[in-house]
């Protein structure tokens, strides 16, 4: 008898023990709270393997700009577009226009057949010097993922639009010139650790001081170039 007192007091204390323990939990915000790096770590190992500039790139500005913002971006990414329009608009007419800062576009083309093609696109209309008419026109474009927003009918009606010669944009396309650069790029990002988009880093001198990770409002990312200026 003595014995199943005892095997019931430690079953008891076992489930008080797991309630006040569970309630620690929950008061903490459900689970428990990572722990915070230490001074020395870094945590975003990532931003070491992000390339310096190079002339493969697709870069507007001042190419030889101390302060570079590199961005890992997906055409069908409705944050890159509002990354595109919120930001990267107002922040091309301050810094990269007056030529202090230089903007290198990279392809993450992950969501899809569309992004893939659309940054085929891009690199056929590059061919003919408008790869950032291109680009702008494609972020201003979007309409859901994967929907033929970015088919290659559309795609080529862009072209035209945009006043590119037609049959040559058009070969350019169809013959999937850019088919392995834009799979390559992509496979390149990966490397470097991107895992969203958008993706950017602000860079000087070659070296990361600061990324951007998603679509940061205006502030946050003028604030970080305004410190990389200094």
């Amino acid at each position: 008898m003595e014995n199943k007192k005892n095997q019931f007091n430690i079953a008891m204390a076992v489930v008080v023990a797991a309630i006040i323990i569970g309630g620690a939990i929950l008061l903490r915000g459900g689970k428990p709270s990572s722990p915070t790096p230490t001074k020395g770590e870094n945590p975003s190992p990532s931003a070491l393997q992000v390339k310096p500039i190079s002339a493969n790139d697709f870069v507007l500005g001042n190419r030889n700009a101390k302060v570079v913002l590199v961005e890992y971006a997906d055409y069908q990414c409705p944050f890159c577009g509002k990354f595109f329009t919120e930001t990267l608009t107002p922040l091309t007419k301050t810094y990269i226009e007056t030529g202090k800062v230089a903007l290198v576009y990279r392809d993450f083309a992950f969501l899809g057949s569309e992004s893939e093609k659309s940054a085929e696109a891009a690199r056929c209309a590059n061919d003919q010097g408008k790869f950032w008419e291109y680009h702008d026109y494609l972020f201003t474009h979007q309409n859901g993922e994967n929907q033929g927003s970015f088919a290659d009918k559309n795609l080529k009606t862009f072209a035209k639009t945009l006043g590119l010669n037609e049959a040559d944009f058009n070969s350019c396309l169809d013959s999937g010139k850019y088919t392995q650069a834009v799979k390559d790029a992509t496979a390149e990002a990966g490397t470097a650790g991107i895992n969203t988009t958008p993706y950017s880093f602000i860079m000087k001198d070659g070296k990361v001081l600061n990324e951007v990770k998603g679509a940061y409002p205006l502030s946050d990312v003028t604030a970080k170039i305004e410190a990389a200026l200094k």
